[in-house]
């Protein structure tokens, strides 16, 4: 099947005009069946021609049968089937010939002859063949209308179709599974699905899908990933900055229903259905209800826990002067310096835990306000480069003047721009190269944060976000749960590009406004 499909043809009448082409060099044996298909077949329209030449003019006019004498002037009635069913692909033809072999009617049979008729034929014989070859050239329109319907809604529904033969092999893709594939209909012939499309964690439940249908002959359902290629998904390969006008394709969650083919036992069917909006709402949500139960119980320790907190941040804060006081070397004084630091450290971590937790769960709405995003990250990044040269990390701001406007509240922007710096930071330990970039993207302004560090396991990307997960020895797991919170306050995306020993790229886009 192509990517684009011949317009449907009209509907055929219930009583067309059906057209007959006698071609014979003897004339008043053309006129005798004239009169013979005349009598037997109602309203039928008949065209004689007495020459292979004349036949093929006449038949561009369009012809249904053609009943053809095998010896003619110039040429063969047996050679004359080939460029009749030419000119009209659907047409049969009828040989006519007054003497013949048994290997002659089989060759004539093979070279696409719909049938072999003596000249010593009754006329009732005649008008039989003749309706036979009509009713299976009707058949034969009818089968084409319906395929080009069925290739028409093929090609403008909104689910994905694909067919597969062999292990996996695509023998029809359509326009919605070609697009979403970065191809086209042509192209993904004979490619494997699994290994051009499919990504390699569901490989195993498509093949066993795919098994259970072929040997079952049943339906069955698994959802997998459906990436533009390999690489594309989130955590192989990094964006093309330079072409933020047209950005990849996100990774798909697609949901197959594979049937088997009734007419090939090794080829399947498969629906897909793009569930990916359907499960972010589905995570949004549980996390949504999360987050609620959280807030709740936030609220009622936040009090509870901070006056403790407080407390022992004072008494730290007595205990160290005191020390100056008491009687003891140098070194016992130090030690004893050194253990109240670790503890208050682990109290600012409590707090800073506390904050963050109560800044996620707490309900509280944004303000709606032009920011511009290049000076808001050009501050941040000033706040941070003491910390940076610290670490041995190189700035790069790619920050432009003009533009790159959106609407919200700056605070809380602020907040998600040094949530990843700090992040990006933390992740450099042994120093590198912190990259923070913003640019216009149609109606949002995109805000890319990249560092050099160790990266991010592919297999733990879909987790990131989640409330408490870390892979920082001493993280609290709730900053980018915080980064995505304001992030959809803003009506805008947040997403991660990373590999383990490759770095990793925040890619955070707010919309515009008016």
């Amino acid at each position: 099947m192509t990517s684009s499909s011949p317009p449907i043809p009209p509907a055929r009448s219930s009583t067309p005009r059906r057209r007959v082409l006698i071609v014979d060099d003897n004339t008043e044996l053309g006129d005798t069946l004239r009169a013979v298909v005349a009598s037997g077949i109602p309203g039928i329209a008949i065209e004689t021609a007495e020459s292979g030449a004349a036949a093929l003019v006449k038949a561009k006019k369009g012809f249904d049968v053609a009943i053809v004498d095998v010896k003619l002037p110039d040429v063969s009635g047996i050679d004359l089937i080939t460029p009749l069913r030419a000119v009209s692909p659907f047409s049969e033809v009828l040989l006519l010939t007054g003497f013949a072999s048994v290997d002659a009617a089989i060759g004539a049979l093979r070279s696409g002859a719909f049938a072999f008729v003596l000249k010593s034929f009754r006329p009732e014989e005649l008008i039989s063949i003749v309706e036979q070859a009509l009713t299976k050239v009707e058949l034969k329109h009818e089968r084409d209308e319906l395929e080009r319907r069925y290739r028409d809604l093929v090609e403008v529904t909104d689910v994905l179709v694909v067919a597969l033969t062999g292990p996996d092999e695509v023998a029809l893709m359509n326009r919605k599974a070609a697009s979403l594939a970065g191809t086209t209909s042509d192209q993904a012939l004979g490619r494997s699905l699994l290994e051009s499309w499919i990504p390699p964690e569901d490989h195993a439940a498509m093949r066993a899908a795919l098994a259970t249908t072929r040997a079952q002959g049943r339906t069955a359902e698994v959802e997998t990933g459906f990436v533009e290629a390999r690489g594309a998904r989130a955590g192989e390969g990094a964006r093309d900055e330079a072409s933020s006008a047209h950005p990849p394709a996100r990774a798909k969650r697609i949901r197959w229903h594979l049937s088997p083919s009734r007419e090939s036992g090794d080829l399947v069917y498969g629906i897909g259905i793009d569930v990916t909006e359907r499960r972010a709402l589905e995570k949004r949500a549980a996390d949504a209800e999360a987050l609620s139960a959280m807030g709740e119980l936030a609220m009622n320790l936040a009090h509870e826990i901070r006056n403790p907190l407080n407390a022992a941040v004072l008494q730290l804060h007595l205990l160290t002067r005191n020390l100056d006081r008491i009687e003891a070397d140098d070194a016992t004084r130090g030690a004893l310096k050194d253990r109240t630091r670790i503890v208050g450290d682990e109290i600012g971590r409590l707090n800073r835990l506390l904050t963050e937790f109560l800044e996620l769960a707490r309900p509280r709405g944004i303000a709606r306000e032009p920011v511009h995003l290049p000076r808001l990250a050009d501050e941040v990044l000033d706040l941070e480069e003491e910390s940076a040269k610290g670490r041995g990390v190189t700035i790069v701001r790619d920050l432009p003047e003009d533009g790159c406007v959106a609407i919200g509240d700056r605070e809380k922007l602020k907040q998600v721009t040094i949530n990843l710096v700090v992040n990006a930071l933390e992740a450099m330990k042994q120093g590198g190269t912190l990259t923070v970039r913003v640019r216009p993207d149609h109606e949002r302004v995109r805000m890319t944060v990249e560092d050099t560090g160790p990266g991010i396991a592919s297999e733990l990307l879909p987790n990131v976000f989640d409330p408490f997960f870390t892979t920082k020895e001493a993280g609290t797991g709730l900053g980018l749960s915080i980064v995505r919170k304001i992030v959809d306050q803003h009506g805008g995306d947040v997403e991660i590009e990373s590999e383990r020993g490759q770095g990793a790229k925040v890619l955070v886009s707010i919309p515009i406004g008016r």
